[in-house]
């Protein structure tokens, strides 16, 4: 499996890094830039998410359709135009150009489609938490280079780094990432209808908790660096740009390290829900020391509760929706849940901009706060993704078209044959049935 995944996760990582190395110091750059705005500025550190959702969904259809390794060269491609464009822009409508280019090379459903086609859904956490612990790394890694970088030679110099490193994507995806295996499912046209992936509340239910989590991210990069690098005059706390890696590191250790348990209990001890309900309440308290830090140090434990509670969401996320969305959905499916996660993003940066604007970052905690009051009931009331569970059957001992049968029985969600493995895999409701019962069926 890590063979597999590490190329992807490798591809993951070199994006996400271009996307995380000016978020640290986007804001403030934005707002030096002549005519901007805080609007303007959170438009620009949200603006590529509005692209990202536009363009998710049919990235995801088109994988299905065309292959994913094709769609993301094809991904990959426009990010590095807009890259080069933000690189290359003097005033804050061209900086906003690129970064709704780098947008539109929507890659993030296709990836995750990809490494669910590639690993078993009992690893697909393990592979979802190596994805996730690469994109920590990347993001670590970042969090240190943006502000030294950004603060002494200029924010192009960071996406010039970025339209580099997706070249080096390119190359890696070429040479190193295996094709996925052929899968052959059971379902008719008319069951495979686009709109179906609304039709699961469940799923329903992960698209809003990848909104709340995207916009609550965009809100926290947003006043992070404006907080602690405007005067005190100006309700800042006066540190150079170059100094803000002081914030970002330890947080991001934090965060790293509660991926692991989180990961762990979500997935082993089928505790998903739980780790949910106490990443989000993690959440709220760190966004409430923020908005009402008087001092940096309270301000910066603020930060490192944000990033734990951040961080526990990310190796369950993407793995949750693949396992409530069936073989023919995945694609979709990630799709639109990584559409809404982008809205999120976009709007929270839109949303923070207006309110630092307009009010303060105390006000901007509170809405916060109310949000995450609403997203803690959304989880808490979410079904189990666990109580689903695999038969894996060789096909030289069991027939196909017994295996495709068994979707009549009420405890059988869906069967499908990986024809590269030579396996069927029949997908059931443990709550009704366990896998000798299941085996029993096709005796």
């Amino acid at each position: 499996m890590f063979k597999q995944i590490m190329p992807l996760s490798l591809i993951v990582a070199l994006r996400f890094f271009g996307l995380f190395i000016v978020l640290p110091v986007l804001s403030i750059y934005a707002l030096d830039m002549p005519d901007a705005t805080p609007f303007l500025a959170g438009l620009v550190v949200g603006g590529y998410a509005l692209t990202q959702a536009l363009f998710q969904v049919p990235f995801g259809l088109m994988s299905d359709k065309f292959g994913r390794k094709k769609v993301l060269f094809f991904g990959l491609v426009i990010f590095i135009i807009g890259s080069v464009i933000a690189a290359l822009s003097d005033n804050i409508y061209m900086l906003l150009i690129g970064r709704f280019l780098q947008g539109a090379g929507a890659i993030g459903s296709v990836v995750s489609a990809m490494i669910a086609d590639l690993v078993k859904e009992e690893e697909r956490a393990h592979a979802m938490a190596i994805m996730g612990g690469t994109i920590a790394m990347s993001f670590a890694v970042a969090m240190i280079v943006a502000p030294i970088v950004g603060g002494n030679w200029g924010i192009d110099k960071l996406f010039w780094l970025t339209a580099i490193l997706s070249i080096m994507a390119i190359g890696v995806l070429f040479t190193a990432v295996p094709q996925p295996p052929k899968i052959v499912h059971s379902y008719s046209e008319e069951e495979s209808k686009f709109f179906d992936v609304f039709n699961d509340k469940a799923l329903i239910r992960m698209y809003i908790t990848f909104l709340f989590h995207s916009s609550i991210m965009t809100m926290a990069f947003f006043i992070i660096p404006i907080v602690m690098t405007h005067s005190v005059i100006d309700g800042g706390f006066g540190w150079a740009k170059a100094e803000l890696w002081k914030v970002y590191l330890p947080a991001m250790i934090f965060g790293l390290v509660a991926m692991g348990p989180a990961a762990v209990f979500g997935e082993k001890y089928g505790k998903g829900r739980e780790i949910f309900m106490i990443s989000v309440a993690t959440i709220f308290f760190g966004f409430i020391a923020m908005g009402f830090a008087t001092t940096p140090w309270v301000f910066i434990v603020g930060v490192v509760l944000f990033f734990i509670g951040f961080n526990m969401f990310e190796p369950l996320l993407q793995s949750f929706v693949a396992k409530f969305a069936k073989v023919h959905q995945k694609g979709a499916a990630l799709g639109v849940a990584n559409t809404f996660a982008y809205t999120g993003i976009f709007l929270g940066g839109l949303l923070a901009g207006w309110l630092m604007q307009h009010y303060d970052r105390a006000t901007l905690a509170m809405v916060v706060g109310g949000i995450s009051i609403l997203w803690f009931i959304w989880v808490a009331t979410m079904p189990n993704p666990n109580n689903r569970g695999n038969v894996y059957l060789p096909l030289d001992l069991f027939d196909r078209e017994k295996v495709a049968s068994l979707t009549e029985h009420e405890a059988i969600v869906e069967s499908y044959v990986n024809e590269t493995e030579q396996i069927a895999v029949v997908k059931f409701n443990k709550d009704m049935i366990d896998e000798d019962e299941v085996r029993g069926m096709l005796s």
